[in-house]
């Protein structure tokens, strides 16, 4: 009998941890204060949480669990979550999109032509900057682990690592080509259009090898 009281203290106490309740909401790596509101705690509380260490607040307005497990895009949310204003790019992007093999250790971003450069000792960056129409074109809105975020589409992934080749390397731009190209995952018209707006002359080459 003692046994059974004891079993039920132990999942009542687990039913009225803080931690746990988060655990059970299942709000994914990060979360925020609105999040957590929805889930049965108060805001204090998770003030409390973080001064114990239980969560860490990764930026403003932004929470994650100290023990939570990274996952394949953990990298990708805490970097968006820090640099805000920014764009997931390159090889990055090819990551996220599934387009050719590499397997980038650094996150990739964009940042405007005149913000300045981001510290995040915790991460590695690589960044480029973009201004005018490649600050929107080819760019949509997604969200990494629950994090708001921005990554350039397909087309614009490719006709980037032409434009940005010295960076990523000439055979990374045409494996990402021909790869995207076999998965149908963009075609040479949009690719062709891309590349009115933000002119690359490999690029354009390597369209014209492949439309004959």
């Amino acid at each position: 009998m003692y046994s059974d009281d004891a079993d039920i203290s132990r999942q009542q106490a687990k039913r009225t941890d803080p931690v746990e309740r988060l655990r059970a909401a299942e709000l994914g790596a990060f979360f925020r204060p609105s999040q957590v509101v929805e889930a049965g705690l108060t805001r204090d509380q998770i003030r409390t949480l973080v001064r114990r260490g239980s969560v860490e607040q990764i930026g403003r307005g932004l929470y994650r669990l100290a023990d939570a497990e990274a996952t394949e895009n953990y990298s990708l949310a805490m970097a968006c979550a820090r640099v805000p204003n920014s764009v997931v790019c390159l090889l990055s992007a090819l990551r996220v999109h599934g387009i050719g093999t590499q397997a980038p250790a650094a996150v990739w971003l964009a940042i405007p032509h005149k913000a300045r450069v981001p510290r995040l000792p915790e991460l590695r960056l690589r960044l480029v900057r973009f201004s005018g129409p490649a600050w929107i074109l080819g760019v949509k809105a997604t969200t990494f682990e629950g994090v708001p975020a921005r990554i350039t589409t397909s087309a614009r992934t490719i006709a980037d690592c032409f434009r940005f080749e010295r960076l990523v390397g000439r055979d990374v731009a045409i494996e990402a080509l021909q790869d995207a190209l076999r998965q149908r995952k963009v075609t040479i018209a949009e690719l062709a259009r891309m590349e009115e707006t933000l002119p690359s002359r490999r690029l354009r080459a390597a369209l014209d090898t492949r439309s004959i």
